[in-house]
């Protein structure tokens, strides 16, 4: 058998070429797609590595100059405050200082006198707290209480700064408020120092309740943010000036739900020079005792709403103004005059009588519309202190 030699191949058809050529043309074609895809991908990748050009933003509005001159001219009247309390081991006898609480306040005067609430300096359980106030530049100075009012959940510690120091707010009206007016507040809510929140006066003459229970009136309503913390904070106006001192919320969380409460700058304003004269208020009295129950039986019977006096006392401002207790008969029992209003402050209950009286000071005069014999007369008392 011959060597080995390969056969000669049949000749290659159309189609088969045909079909290498489109073969080639369409990876070449996915290729190209490739590279050109990969090029895209870097150029689009390199889009915006660099700066963009800043637009000016132009002059900033009317109402946000206010706010930032508000925040600016009141931040250094704030201060933060923190309370601890001095516990003792029963065993070891060993004390350690427990932290109790936080809240804002503040400046009053140049003294060194700073406004806060009273829950948030009172100690749980009658356990003494001490506090210490944080100013706006962070430093940190031990404070005095020197009067604490806790019917108006108001307070007033002390701290021996020097004066060049102390910047007091500007203290203006609450009489004159208007629903829908802005207002601002500032604090230091959950210990987030020099924090703004802005809003608007969302009602007027709102009562709640203090520490004590006591019946706090025309208090203002408001929907600026206000948290745990905020307590004893300003509230502002527009102009800058003390309108209220934040206190409360109403919220299931324990966290802001747009209703907030501060006690009036009015009432702050009576209060506080008598917790630095006095270390408490000197309630304004006019020397009768009353009864709820006798008074709603009464008013019942008679078609009437006021308060029923049922004891004068002796030398009192009521005795010298002539107003009658109710007396005791062979027949039955005479009540005595009903007093309806204080000056032109309907009265109803004995708290709202407590309250209309807390607006005035020893040695005021007020005017008493009272109910006696089916008639209605007017009666001027002129007011003396607890425990005259």
């Amino acid at each position: 058998m011959g060597p080995y030699s390969p056969q000669p191949q049949p000749p290659r058809s159309g189609a088969g070429v045909w079909l290498l050529a489109l073969i080639l043309l369409v990876g070449g074609g996915f290729a190209g797609w490739l590279i050109s895809r990969a090029i895209w991908n870097h150029e689009a990748a390199t889009v915006g590595a660099e700066p963009r050009p800043v637009t000016p933003r132009g002059d900033l509005s009317d109402v946000e100059k206010t706010t930032i001159q508000i925040f600016q001219q009141n931040n250094p009247s704030v201060v933060f405050i923190t309370t601890v309390a001095e516990t003792v081991n029963d065993w070891t006898g060993d004390t350690r200082e427990v932290p109790v609480g936080t809240g804002s306040g503040f400046i009053w005067d140049k003294a060194g006198h700073i406004v806060t609430n009273y829950h948030v300096v009172a100690g749980q359980g009658g356990v003494p707290v001490t506090a210490q106030v944080t100013l706006w530049d962070h430093k940190s100075y031990a404070a005095t209480v020197v009067g604490v009012s806790p019917d108006n959940d108001l307070a007033v510690v002390r701290v021996d700064v020097a004066a060049a120091k102390l910047r007091p707010v500007v203290v203006g009206s609450s009489h004159d408020l208007l629903v829908g007016q802005q207002v601002f507040a500032i604090g230091d809510p959950f210990g987030l120092d020099q924090t703004l929140t802005t809003g608007i006066v969302s009602a007027l003459g709102r009562t709640i309740r203090s520490p004590s229970n006591h019946a706090i009136s025309n208090v203002i309503q408001t929907d600026a943010a206000i948290n745990p913390g905020n307590s004893g904070g300003p509230l502002l106006d527009s102009a800058g000036r003390l309108i209220g001192v934040n206190s409360a919320i109403i919220s299931p969380s324990g966290s802001n739900a747009g209703i907030g409460f501060a006690i009036p700058v009015d009432t702050v304003n009576r209060v506080v020079p008598q917790l630095i004269r006095n270390g408490h208020i000197v309630r304004p009295r006019i020397g009768i005792q009353t009864s709820d129950q006798f008074t709603r039986f009464v008013d019942q019977q008679l078609g009437v709403s006021g308060v029923v006096i049922l004891r004068v006392e002796p030398n009192s401002p009521a005795a010298d103004a002539g107003l009658h207790e109710t007396r005791r008969t062979r027949t039955g029992i005479i009540p005595g005059d009903i007093i309806q209003k204080v000056n032109d402050q309907e009265i109803t209950t004995a708290e709202q009588l407590d309250t209309a009286l807390e607006n005035f000071k020893p040695g005021d005069t007020v005017s008493l519309t009272i109910y006696r014999d089916r008639q209605t007369t007017t009666v001027q008392v002129k007011l003396m202190g607890a425990g005259e």
